[in-house]
């Protein structure tokens, strides 16, 4: 199961469609005024009136980069370059993408001036906070839509009404939250990519509000509006639009699903394995993402471990993974940076993979930490709910089933019973049972999380009388 939709989305089918048709009849150069130059002209100019009203844009503010990466760059230089006169100050939030912290680093480098905006514990920032760095001199600030590791969506209306108040564009990286959710107002500039909602990937936008100061930080070309210099992929930007208009009509429905099954993840990942944290805003959220760091892990195996078992999740930050580096973003939450995994569900996701996901969990984590000989507790269930424990051991089937069903209103609604069974037949029998009984299956752990002394817990919350 491909559970990494946050670096990248599967392709649309809607993309695919597009894509084709369009290599056939956009492949000509739009600049051209031939009749195939002129179709791909009505192709590209679609495409952005599209991609310009689900952004909530004008048409002639947008434009079309290489990647999302690029557009960010593009709009942070082009805005800095553009409102040099006001001064050389730039105030981001400290869990930007890494798109922006280089940018910053750099206008460092070259005599400017940077100040970084603190985020709570669950990767929020403070508006009050942000607005307070703002000066006279301030030239340019950035704050994402929502964060791309842990899915907490950041107060964007806030911030803007703050930087305009000081008359401060403000650049907004909408790459995880584009096509997904309504596009916060405010922006001075946004950016987006494609790949991130099922596009096409090569393919970036960069939005320019008009009235914005904005000076290209790469030399002149007619493309783009002088923005991106070099040839565009028509089909490609076709393909991106297309998909885009189709995830957007998607969004509402396929919202509201994807986010009860990362409550579901959230509420559970903590009751079937000890020591771990659920990280990120619990409310306000981005639908798909859920991460949680598992103490004494270390995410990279635990990555390996879930592959082979058929979930392809991250670990920490996508675009400083492979650096060996800790999470910024983790480290400015204050919060584990090691043992961490980052679940973001694609549309279409069946509650079933990730029933089956909670299922392989725990016992992956703790193979992953069995060589380190520790003595963890079980993991405790939440706080108000009740937990039953039934010890089956000896017991051959049907009889553990026979136990949960007389006892499992000993329990609350939403309180769980721990079954522990060493009968290979439990392992089919119970969550079959918790089928037919409108009963939720929460997966199995080692009986010895529950006391046990071979064999495993199967996990059922109470959903019915």
């Amino acid at each position: 199961m491909y559970f990494d939709v946050a670096s990248t989305a599967p392709l649309h089918p809607v993309a695919r469609q597009a894509l084709t048709a369009a290599l056939d009849e956009g492949w000509a150069d739009p600049a051209r005024l031939y009749r195939s130059g002129r179709q791909a002209r009505m192709l590209l100019d679609a495409a952005r009136e599209t991609v310009a009203a689900v952004l909530g844009a004008r048409a002639d503010e947008i434009a079309f980069t290489a990647s999302g990466t690029q557009a960010v760059q593009l709009g942070l230089l082009g805005a800095l370059a553009g409102n040099r006169r006001r001064g050389s100050h730039f105030v981001h939030s400290a869990v930007e993408h890494s798109s922006v912290l280089h940018v910053a680093e750099r206008h460092a480098g070259g005599g400017g001036e940077v100040s970084v905006a603190p985020v709570d514990r669950g990767g929020r920032v403070d508006p009050a906070a942000f607005g307070a760095l703002l000066r006279p001199d301030t030239a340019l600030a950035a704050v994402q839509s929502a964060n791309h590791e842990v899915g907490t969506v950041q107060p964007v209306g806030e911030v803007a009404a703050l930087c305009a108040e000081a008359g401060v564009p403000l650049l907004v990286d909408a790459a995880q939250s584009a096509g997904r959710v309504d596009v916060p107002a405010g922006w001075s500039l946004l950016t987006a990519s494609a790949h991130k909602w099922g596009g096409p990937p090569g393919v970036g936008v960069l939005a320019v509000r008009k009235g914005v100061r904005y000076a290209s930080p790469l030399p002149a070309d007619e493309r783009e509006g002088g923005r991106v210099p070099g040839y565009v992929n028509v089909p490609a930007i076709v393909a991106a639009a297309a998909s885009l208009r189709a995830v957007r009509a998607e969004a509402e429905q396929e919202n509201a699903r994807l986010h009860a099954l990362v409550e579901r993840i959230r509420t559970r990942v903590p009751q079937l394995v000890p020591e771990v944290e659920v990280v990120g805003d619990p409310v306000r959220r981005l639908p798909h993402i859920v991460t949680f760091s598992c103490l004494y892990v270390d995410g990279e195996v635990l990555l390996t471990e879930l592959d082979r078992a058929g979930f392809a999740v991250s670990s920490g930050s996508s675009c400083t993974s492979s650096t060996l580096t800790p999470s910024h973003v983790l480290a400015a939450m204050g919060v584990l940076t090691e043992g961490n995994v980052r679940v973001s569900l694609p549309y279409g996701t069946a509650e079933a993979d990730v029933e089956r996901f909670l299922a392989v969990l725990p016992d992956l984590v703790a193979g992953v930490r069995a060589p380190l000989g520790l003595d963890l507790p079980a993991p405790k269930p939440a706080a108000g709910e009740s937990l039953l424990v039934i010890d089956a051991l000896g017991k051959r089937c049907p009889l553990p089933v026979i136990e949960l069903a007389k006892r499992i209103g000993e329990v609350p609604q939403g309180g769980t019973v721990a079954v522990l069974s060493d009968d290979e037949a439990a392992r089919l029998d119970i969550p079959a049972w918790c089928e037919m009984r409108g009963q939720e299956y929460a997966g199995e752990v080692p009986a010895a999380e529950y006391g046990g002394d071979r064999g495993s817990a199967y996990l059922v919350v109470r959903r019915t009388t």
